[in-house]
């Protein structure tokens, strides 16, 4: 059974203020944009185009940041990016037009990647042997937390007046400024000196990018809980559609529940690409069943989606599982920040692009666009392998060259 509690401080800190950040996080993810369309009152289609350009500048951070968490210092970086997201996130209040709500969010969304980035090196610096298996610790701990916030948030919604939307933005941008300080407790983490070669070596890694690019696909996925569902269920099924609620909630149990013994199994970058075929599957199978639901009776169209989403989340936990291998085991450890920053490109082109693709492929076209995504994630999954055989020979080699000596090694050896 998984441990409820981290065994050493550190990792009990991190836990803490990642829990505090998360509560504040489901605040925001569940009613921050009916706040700024129901309480400031902007345009859908403005809010829609101010969140893009808040993805892109986001996506322009990850890498910088994450190399500074490396070079001087990734707690100090880390409470940095967690300040300035709690300063921005309260400028929401202000943000009763157009450009003050894209400068906000812009500055929002910034901080929140470049925040993933800089907490990399610390969790793997606090992880243990294995790093991979605290960070699954950590996205159960987010689901806890996110869920939370949502229960918060769905009073707000309830209420649905400027004063409690306010009280909401407030709240989100005191969660995050207490999970700074809770930071305050975690001896800090002295960066390790850079080797030789060039500065940017993660983008220049092709195998590493190409797994990147691969992940970015397959965190399409998340999308289909969140956009393809309750769409598909209000728009071409009879189910009820607390149904929607329903299946989140369902996801959100299985992932705090089993996603730490899922990636228990999955020790090795090659353990790592079987998953991501095993997740590819299950996607297809899945979204098989979605598309399915449409045309039948409300309970069958229930029992069916249900199902669906019990199938989806067993492949978001290995989907997870392998992204938390793979990043890790083959990042070098004085580059992690960096190359995590890296990594989370992909996911960040997903949050862009995935909401679109599920619309115009699942929703306007309909069925079978359904199994043209699950297929997409199928042959994604399919890929993977092979790209993380072409990413290990390419670390063998990198350990080999000139001014990779036994210090990167022996941390590319103990990540793994």
């Amino acid at each position: 059974m998984p441990r409820l509690i981290p065994d050493t401080r550190p990792q009990r800190v991190l836990a803490a203020s990642n829990f505090v950040y998360t509560v504040g996080n489901g605040l925001y993810l569940t009613a921050g944009v009916l706040y700024f369309t129901q309480a400031v009152r902007l345009p859908a289609d403005q809010v829609g185009l101010g969140l893009g350009l808040a993805g892109l500048v986001a996506l322009a951070l990850g890498v910088t940041v994450g190399h500074l968490a490396d070079r001087f210092g990734a707690r100090g970086v880390y409470a940095v990016t967690l300040t300035v997201q709690a300063g921005a996130t309260a400028g929401f209040v202000l943000a009763d037009s157009f450009w003050p709500f894209v400068l906000a969010v812009c500055a929002a969304a910034g901080a929140k990647t470049a925040g993933t980035a800089a907490r990399s090196p610390l969790i793997r610096h606090y992880g243990g042997e294995r790093p991979q298996e605290f960070r699954a610790y950590l996205r159960a701990v987010t689901n806890l937390g996110i869920s939370l916030g949502a229960v918060l948030a769905g009073w707000v919604v309830q209420v649905g007046t400027l004063t409690a939307y306010q009280l909401m933005v407030v709240g989100n941008a005191i969660a995050f400024v207490f999970s700074a300080v809770v930071l305050v407790l975690l001896p800090p983490v002295a960066p390790l000196p850079a080797v030789g070669g060039p500065r940017w070596t993660a983008l220049r890694d092709r195998p590493y990018l190409l797994l990147t690019g691969l992940d970015g696909v397959m965190a399409v996925q998340f999308k289909v809980l969140t956009v393809g569902i309750p769409l598909w269920l209000v728009g071409a099924t009879t189910a009820p559609h607390w149904l929607i609620s329903g299946t989140i909630l369902t996801s959100t149990v299985i992932v705090i529940a089993f996603q730490v013994r899922a990636s228990r199994s999955i020790v090795s970058p090659a353990a790592g690409g079987d998953a991501y075929r095993r997740a590819g599957v299950a996607f297809l199978v899945s979204c098989s069943l979605i598309s399915l639901a449409a045309g039948i009776p409300a309970w069958a169209a229930a029992a069916l989606l249900i199902t669906a989403a019990v199938i989806h989340t067993i492949g978001e936990l290995w989907y997870s599982a392998a992204g938390f291998e793979v990043s890790f085991a083959l990042a070098p450890q004085h580059a992690t920040g960096q190359y995590l920053g890296v990594f989370g490109l992909g996911a960040g082109l997903a949050d862009a692009l995935g909401p679109a693709l599920i619309i115009s492929l699942c929703i306007t076209w309909g069925r079978p666009g359904w199994y043209v995504v699950g297929g997409l994630f199928a042959l994604t999954g399919l890929a993977a392998p092979l790209a993380v055989r072409w990413a290990e020979r390419r670390q063998r080699a990198r350990r080999t060259e000139p001014g990779h000596g036994p210090t990167e090694n022996a941390s590319a050896a103990g990540s793994v």
